[in-house]
């Protein structure tokens, strides 16, 4: 296997160098070896490591529960569990979606309170946000 050096597994994994430092501190990678010099030298395994990580953080799921991932991968038995923990995030997500739906329906109805031409330099915008509550 061979060995990279820090910037290497950066650019193969699409992060950068200080993430990586970052991921280190927050036990999600091994420590590396180090050479003599002191530089970091990791094997190509944690590049997939990483990419794992990554994807997981765009898929919604926090350090923590990507943490808890990475446990599952070793565990050959895992499906289920893992299964559990993706509906678990679906449904936050559900909620997520939710939640934006109603702002988004509340700033509509904002909007159709303005007719652009406030009287006395009012906005009836400005206005109804000081009265507003999201339902």
């Amino acid at each position: 296997m061979k060995a990279l050096m820090i910037g290497q597994v950066a650019s193969q994994s699409g992060v950068g160098v200080e993430t990586i430092r970052f991921y280190e501190r927050q036990g999600l990678l091994d420590p590396p070896t180090r050479r003599a010099s002191g530089y970091r030298q990791y094997d190509e395994e944690v590049v997939t490591r990483i990419r794992f990580i990554r994807r997981g953080k765009e898929l919604g799921f926090s350090l923590g529960e990507i943490d808890e991932l990475l446990r599952l991968r070793v565990d050959p038995d895992a499906c289920a569990e893992t299964k559990r923990r993706v509906g678990e995030k679906i449904e936050q997500i559900d909620e997520k979606i939710r939640d934006l739906q109603r702002v988004r329906d509340a700033l509509s109805d904002l909007a159709s309170t303005c007719a652009e031409n406030g009287e006395g330099g009012q906005c009836p915008i400005l206005e109804a946000l000081a009265q507003y509550e999201l339902v």
